[in-house]
């Protein structure tokens, strides 16, 4: 398994989230939080995207995390096949 691709930025994926279900609910200075809401089972993702130009592996990481990703490398694979 190759390394998946790191470069994003914030409003990349934001935008990305976005598109898939996740619903803006307040931004504090640099940071959107985003919620979803899974249809199914109700289950609550909320999610906490600075808007920088480059997030660090560490903090993509923590999203990942956040908006409910089985795996790290397939998620980041996911935004940026979605940017």
């Amino acid at each position: 398994m190759g390394t998946p691709a790191t470069d994003f930025s914030g409003r990349e994926i934001v935008k990305v989230l976005l598109g898939h279900g996740f619903k803006l609910v307040d931004r504090t200075g640099s940071h959107v939080k985003l919620r979803r809401v899974d249809p199914n089972t109700g289950d609550v993702r909320n999610v906490t995207v600075p808007q920088y130009d480059r997030i660090d592996v560490d903090l993509l990481q923590k999203i990942a995390t956040q908006s409910g990703a089985d795996s790290f490398y397939e998620w980041c694979q996911w935004i940026d096949d979605c940017r």
